[in-house]
């Protein structure tokens, strides 16, 4: 893939590079592109399913590190209860 290609890519949201890695294998399962076309395709389609699959371990990470921090900042907290909060569970 060329540097055009992939900074292409780069600008496609995971859901657009879903879309057009579908396209690609349905192409390919048809079997109605020529060989060289065919060829490029399926370049194209790894490069596109490598992208996907980055971009969901980033977001798998970025979930993990939300979760993490929550857990801790639940961790740390003390419970108490104000005065205010005392006269409304009163």
């Amino acid at each position: 893939m060329n540097k055009k290609n992939a900074e292409q890519l780069e600008k496609l949201s995971y859901e657009e590079a879903l879309k057009k890695l579908e396209v690609i294998v349905s192409k390919l399962e048809d079997g109605e592109i020529p060989l060289e076309e065919s060829i490029n395709a399926f370049q194209e389609g790894i490069a596109l399913s490598r992208y996907c699959r980055e971009k969901l371990a980033e977001i798998e990470f970025k979930v993990d590190h939300l979760l993490r921090e929550e857990q801790q900042a639940m961790a740390g907290e003390d419970f108490v209860v104000d005065d205010e909060e005392k006269e409304t569970l009163s």
